[in-house]
């Protein structure tokens, strides 16, 4: 995670410690694990769980991968504002994605792209946010823009799979 992610962090929980999730969530197993699965289709599969220290307020931050056959069509959601990251990226108050578009030797079985969805939502019972909307939403928008760059790096995308250095939090 990058040094803005953390902060993210801190802004989505509310804590900057967190308990270590279990050793199979790490960016390079669900690297490994969608290199393994490429070019099948999937469901989102978990990359990594973020949780609260115990004794605090219980927080679960999940963090998915999946693919999909083409780039995002069409509008988003309305809850969600578009950024320039990647092939779309969408962030609301509770949730973030990143698509992007990976060309990559890790990926063998087809000579194609594959289309990366990198997922952030608040895990557990669905509550309403808390705190101010657009902070959320860029916190949001942070970690799910380290978490792909991280992913892109590891499966050795061209260019990061058109991920920039640092998250554009502007809208589309």
């Amino acid at each position: 995670m990058s040094a803005g992610a953390s902060k993210a962090l801190k802004v989505i929980t509310g804590s900057s410690r967190f308990e270590a999730s279990a050793e199979k969530y790490t960016v390079a197993k669900a690297a490994a694990s969608l290199a393994g699965t490429f070019p099948g289709s999937t469901v989102p599969k978990d990359a990594c769980r973020v949780y609260t220290p115990i004794g605090t307020p219980d927080f679960e931050l999940r963090i998915t991968w999946d693919l999909a056959d083409n780039a995002p069509t069409g509008p988003s959601a309305p809850q969600f504002t578009e950024l320039k990251m990647g092939e779309r990226a969408v962030a609301a108050a509770d949730k973030a994605y990143v698509f992007f578009a990976c060309r990559s030797d890790r990926l063998s079985g087809s000579p194609g792209v594959a289309h990366i969805i990198i997922g952030v939502e608040r895990g557990g019972m669905p509550k309403p946010p808390e705190g101010d909307v657009e902070t959320l939403k860029d916190a949001y928008a942070t970690v799910a823009h380290s978490f792909s760059l991280a992913m892109a790096e590891e499966l050795r995308c061209e260019k990061n799979g058109g991920l920039p250095a640092t998250p554009v939090l502007n809208p589309a």
